[in-house]
């Protein structure tokens, strides 16, 4: 039995168009799942699946091991990338009228949302109307509903968008909290920074297909090989002389190699000093942005999502 959510070979069509196909993932309890993907590929579908606003046509969605009800989805946190938020209502008086409708007493549903107002620092626009907030602080106020009822799980779409540099970090840390507590958070978001130094693990889908899924550093085990190397006052166009390598990137010292499969990587070096001064030579470390232009312009990935790293596949 998983401790967590599941999805299970999930499938969506919409009229001729396939949305999502077999999906499967997991999210253990207080772990950071980022689900990332182009605009289109399935990652709002996917949520909307979970929160049984959309029915799948095939596979199953369980919490804990057992299929996923209305009773434990109304306990599910969720941030839409569209604010769903009334504009004209105060914004405390929301947030307690939104945790009463998920079961919370009222005289708790009080304190959860004065809890909230002060956790996201807007306790003195309490009892403004959401309209007349700025958009990042009606972002904030997204967060608080979500969070207002205690959760034990919290899908978020976007969440970060519209936020400025401290509202980020605030962000960030409710999610660390939350996760501290056991609640497994998945979120998407085409900020990749963040997703890179926020999540424990990462999923990524292209056209509805899970295409790879593990932490960052197993997404870079699985990636092509590539070398940073820095040769001062080369005499030739070294790199030509190595059959299998070319040359994929740069910084301003160095250029970012990649290396054919097989290919000895004390050659790369060898044929270096040969050329001249070599002042660094490592293996390089993709970003996950550069990891995921990999795997989504791989040409298997749209066809069968042979290239996933699913290190958590047999728990699925």
């Amino acid at each position: 039995m998983h401790d967590g959510l599941v999805l299970d070979r999930v499938t969506k069509d919409f009229a001729h168009t396939r949305a999502l196909t077999e999906l499967s993932l997991s999210v253990g309890s207080g772990e950071l799942f980022g689900f990332v993907g182009g605009n289109g590929a399935g990652k709002t579908t996917a949520m909307r699946i979970v929160l049984g606003v959309l029915a799948a046509d095939s596979g199953e969605v369980t919490w804990h091991g057992y299929p996923l009800h209305l009773a434990t989805r109304r306990r599910i946190g969720y941030m839409p990338e569209e604010r769903g938020l009334y504009p004209t209502m105060g914004v405390r008086e929301q947030l307690v009228y939104l945790a009463e409708l998920h079961g919370v007493r009222r005289r708790q549903a009080s304190a959860n949302a004065d809890y909230w107002l002060e956790r996201v620092d807007l306790t003195a626009q309490g009892r403004a109307e959401l309209s007349t907030l700025s958009l990042g602080n009606q972002q904030r106020v997204q967060l608080a509903a979500a969070l207002v009822h205690d959760p034990v799980l919290l899908v978020l779409d976007e969440p970060f968008s519209g936020l400025d540099p401290v509202a980020i970090d605030v962000m960030c840390e409710v999610l660390r909290e939350q996760a501290a507590r056991g609640v497994p958070v998945v979120f998407s978001s085409h900020q990749l920074d963040l997703v890179e130094r926020l999540c424990d693990r990462v999923g990524i889908i292209n056209d509805g297909t899970l295409v790879a899924q593990g932490t960052v550093e197993q997404l870079r085990t699985g990636s092509t090989r590539r070398f940073l190397v820095e040769v001062a006052e080369a005499q030739t166009d070294w790199l030509a002389e190595v059959p299998g390598a070319r040359q994929v990137g740069a910084t301003d010292d160095a250029q970012i190699v990649e290396l054919a499969e097989g290919l000895d990587d004390q050659e790369l070096l060898r044929t270096a000093m040969g050329a001249g001064t070599v002042r660094s030579f490592a293996p390089y470390r993709p970003r996950l942005a550069e990891l995921f232009r990999d795997v989504v312009d791989a040409p298997a990935a749209s066809s069968n999502g042979s290239q996933a790293v699913e290190a958590e596949r047999s728990t699925v």
